[in-house]
């Protein structure tokens, strides 16, 4: 298997779960958690007496998974994820949660992409953490007072998308020294 191949067949197997984090962030939020409220999300605990919407596991992936989509594919390939992905997330979500799903995924995902960029090359790891913690803030904010006019459930967002942010660093830290023992160049 040649380097080029091996990075493209990656690249799109981050795309396509990146893909699949949209219609699971949607579903989640209606249908998983310890309790779920009455016209309101379901939610998770995500720290002892801190609770979020269920959806934000998925999106916390989503983040990673766009920086290792654009690592694999490119630049434009990172784009075009971003603009599925809200395009996704428009036609997925519920009714009452369209404008704040699909504003938030995008303000999001190009908050994550600007950190994302220049960082990348120089410091991998360093970059999804940085550009995830951004992602991840402007996510919660946007999201949550579009959709419920108040940021309650705010640290809890941030927590649980930042747990999925710690637990996917040590996969991108692996492939950083994978790529640098291989000699594989990102895209």
């Amino acid at each position: 298997m040649t380097m080029e191949w091996r990075r493209r067949l990656e690249g799109a197997v981050f795309l396509l779960l990146f893909c699949l984090t949209v219609p699971a962030a949607n579903w989640m939020i209606g249908h998983v958690g310890t309790v779920c409220l009455a016209h309101g999300p379901c939610l998770v605990p995500v720290a002892p007496g801190l609770s979020a919407p269920s959806g934000v596991l998925m999106i916390g992936a989503a983040l990673v998974l766009r920086d290792l989509v654009q690592r694999r594919l490119g630049v434009e390939f990172g784009i075009a994820a971003i603009l599925g992905g809200g395009a996704l997330s428009a036609v997925i979500a519920p009714a009452s949660l369209v404008v704040a799903s699909t504003a938030a995924f995008l303000l999001s995902e190009f908050a994550d992409f600007a950190v994302y960029t220049p960082l990348a090359r120089r410091r991998l790891v360093a970059a999804v953490v940085a550009s995830s913690t951004a992602g991840l803030v402007v996510d919660s904010v946007v999201f949550l007072w579009l959709a419920f006019g108040s940021l309650e459930f705010l640290a809890g967002q941030v927590v649980g998308k930042a747990w999925m942010v710690l637990l996917a660093t040590p996969l991108v830290a692996y492939l950083r020294r994978r790529d640098e023992r291989l000699g594989m160049t990102a895209a």
